[in-house]
């Protein structure tokens, strides 16, 4: 799958450029502390990045949150924050993350990784300290189904799943408990809340049977967005998979679900105005 990516243009920019408009500090819970970049104003969204880290694709991403309204916090779960990517980076950290850490659950469904404990923990701190409706979550790859077994968090009210690709042995399956679903079903239908979906269709990460779960389980409650292959962004020797990051066309079908995405964050945390150019507005 990652064959050639080093030769994909991905390596251009110096490794501390694309952090270095955000406040850097450390958010402990429990037996975690990892280290937190913030950037903007207005509601909270934690974008919680894929494999191999924190790399510049995610924070472009991030970075378009903000110019949407949002205050972003992203944590650094994993890899060097701010580090290009590369084929070897990238078999190294699935490595270390599949065979050796702890805090993830990632080869059977049915429970959550112990992980998302912290997590929730820095959402109801990130909407103590920015206010509003609540917090949006997203999830890519690794990480993708965190969001969803955060809606036991009360303040977590926008959750994403991009291309969640646990658990990895189990194609239909949820990496969050029975009990998490359970409570993410009744808070979706007392609060009127939705769930986001997107994978790219053919990707084997992200199996259809796990779409076809979460639509049995949430109906219309889930938003499915499920791109055609040949609506990615072109990359030698790597086969679509990141929706929102190293696959993100700038036009077509892909840059719409980022843009739909964008707006399921301002549609749930309130955020009526255009900010940027190209944005579009809820209202419309």
């Amino acid at each position: 799958m990652w064959a050639l990516l080093d030769s994909c243009g991905f390596g251009d920019e110096p490794a501390d450029m694309p952090l270095g408009d955000y406040q850097l500090s450390d958010f402990t819970d429990g037996p975690w502390t990892r280290p937190v970049y913030r950037r903007g104003s207005g509601p909270a969204v934690i974008v919680m990045h894929e494999i191999p880290g924190l790399h510049p694709l995610v924070v472009r991403f991030a970075d378009r949150l903000v110019e949407s309204g949002m205050t972003v916090f992203m944590p650094s779960l994993f890899g060097t924050p701010g580090k290009q990517l590369s084929t070897g980076y990238m078999l190294g950290q699935m490595f270390l993350n599949v065979c050796i850490r702890r805090e993830f659950s990632t080869w059977k469904g049915g429970k959550s990784s112990p992980i998302v404990d912290w997590l929730r923990a820095l959402a109801r701190f990130a909407h103590a300290d920015c206010g509003g409706p609540g917090v949006g979550a997203v999830g890519m790859c690794f990480t993708g189904g965190f969001a969803l077994a955060m809606m036991t968090e009360p303040s977590v009210v926008a959750p994403v799943l991009s291309q969640p690709s646990l658990p990895f042995r189990d194609p239909g399956g949820l990496d969050a408990s029975e009990a998490e679903i359970s409570c993410a079903k009744l808070r979706m239908e007392a609060e009127g809340l939705t769930l986001l979906g997107l994978r790219f269709k053919g990707d084997k990460f992200v199996p259809a049977e796990r779409f076809a779960r979460l639509r049995k389980e949430f109906g219309e409650r889930f938003e499915d967005v499920s791109l055609e292959p040949e609506d990615a962004r072109q990359v030698p020797g790597m086969a679509p998979h990141s929706v929102l990051t190293i696959h993100l066309a700038e036009s077509g079908p892909s840059k719409e679900a980022e843009v739909r995405t964008i707006g399921f964050f301002r549609e749930r945390l309130g955020i009526h105005a255009a900010t940027s150019k190209g944005m579009i507005s809820p209202d419309r």
